[in-house]
């Protein structure tokens, strides 16, 4: 990928389940505070969770971490995670949308929309992350986005705690980014 299309990262969306949650924690702490684009984050999680993911993860970096909220328009230096039970839709118009419709890969949020919307909207301007995880969702979600011309990173199966998602993924794109956790924040730091 040539150097200015790296560099032209307008949004990062990372997508986890199982396992992710410890590389957030390992990542997060090292991110720049002066990323010129947001983050949001797709976690599956419980239906009735808490606001405590969103303090915990404020607790580990400078930059601001929100819930987000539908129609809301996506900030630089912002991570915005999705809140439980909703699919997060991020539209042409700069925007969030939060949607309630049937689940996909029996998951709300799912991880797929969040890829696809975001890169029907953003093409090779967007950069997707896939995590540990115990299913594929994510896996078309990448598919998509890479036929788009996103930028495909994916945790090394080796160092995640359940490798059936981002070997799902890496089934899917085969000229994935692969990269161990200690690679991802620089990696994020460069976008």
């Amino acid at each position: 990928m040539a150097q200015d299309e790296v560099n032209g990262c307008k949004l990062l969306v990372i997508g986890g389940s199982a396992g992710s949650l410890e590389v957030l924690l390992q990542v997060f702490p090292h991110l720049r505070k002066d990323l010129a684009f947001p983050i949001v984050v797709i976690m599956h999680r419980k239906a009735a969770a808490e606001s405590t993911l969103e303090d915990l993860l404020n607790s580990k970096t400078q930059l601001k971490v929100k819930e987000a909220d539908d129609k809301e328009t996506i900030r630089p230096g912002v991570i915005y995670i999705a809140p439980a039970d909703y699919h997060v839709l991020i539209e042409k118009d700069g925007t969030l949308s939060l949607d309630a419709s049937e689940k996909i890969n029996y998951c709300r949020p799912a991880i797929d929309i969040t890829f696809e919307t975001a890169a029907d909207s953003l093409g090779p301007a967007l950069t997707c992350l896939l995590l540990s995880g115990a299913n594929a969702d994510g896996a078309n979600g990448l598919r998509s986005a890479a036929s788009l011309g996103a930028r495909i990173l994916i945790q090394d199966p080796t160092t995640s705690d359940v490798s059936y998602m981002p070997q799902a993924g890496l089934a899917a794109v085969k000229s994935a980014t692969v990269l161990a956790i200690k690679e991802i924040s620089g990696t994020i730091n460069s976008l």
